[in-house]
């Protein structure tokens, strides 16, 4: 079992899990400095709060992975066409899994909108270009780098990589927005994308792969949103 786990990438995982989820604390800078009446928050300066405190973690976790990202840039990079390739064949699997899983949670369970996707339609509404960007391009880098390049680091296995990194994903997508048992069924439908972008990283050896992938998928959804 040890030789499938690194302990010391699981205790620097949890320490940036930490960072990421308490990220959010990062907007009491501008709050702070600009003495912003946190009482009487607009939509719109709740996106742009949101996409300060992302650009400031997307920093941090640039630096603290600078000379990983940097080796796997140059994989990502020499490989372009096949790693795209990759990526998207496996984005498309985690795409039909997420649509059948959110049928049946709908047709069956009478599901209605998933908690997160109703929250992120609200700030697009409210700032859709400013979304674009926040939801589109610093989104998946973080949630890449700290779901998938930390669990990568963490489990050397690859299905325990692939299956961890899946279900904290889908986890992290509900756990603020569950008020019945059906609300933590939609773990299911996000997991198939995380499943999907851990198995593109695992076979391209490039957390790039996975970014590429994610941002496309945030962004076209994201653009669907603003045009309609």
């Amino acid at each position: 079992m040890t030789k499938q786990i690194n302990v010391n990438g699981i205790i620097k995982g949890i320490l940036i899990f930490l960072l990421f989820y308490f990220s959010s604390l990062l907007q009491w800078i501008p709050v702070i400095l600009l003495k912003i009446d946190v009482n009487r928050l607009s939509n719109s300066m709740s996106v742009m709060l949101s996409s300060f405190s992302n650009i400031i973690l997307l920093l941090i976790l640039f630096f603290i992975f600078r000379k990983e990202l940097r080796k796997e840039w140059v994989i990502f990079r020499n490989k372009l066409s096949n790693n795209l390739d990759v990526g998207f064949k496996y984005w498309l699997c985690g795409l039909i899994g997420m649509i059948i899983s959110n049928l049946i949670l709908v047709y069956f369970f009478k599901a209605g909108q998933a908690g997160n996707e109703k929250t992120v339609q609200t700030m697009i509404q409210a700032l859709p270009w400013l979304m674009l960007i926040d939801a589109g391009i610093l989104a998946p880098f973080i949630e890449e780098i700290v779901f998938r390049k930390c669990f990568k680091n963490a489990f050397k296995n690859k299905w325990l990589f692939i299956l961890t990194s899946g279900l904290v994903f889908g986890g992290i997508h509900v756990i603020h927005n569950i008020n019945t048992w059906i609300d933590i069924l939609f773990i299911v439908p996000y997991s198939c994308l995380g499943f999907a972008f851990a198995a593109s990283y695992d076979k391209t050896d490039t957390v790039f792969t996975s970014i590429a992938i994610h941002m496309f998928h945030n962004i076209i959804l994201t653009l669907i949103s603003i045009l309609i």
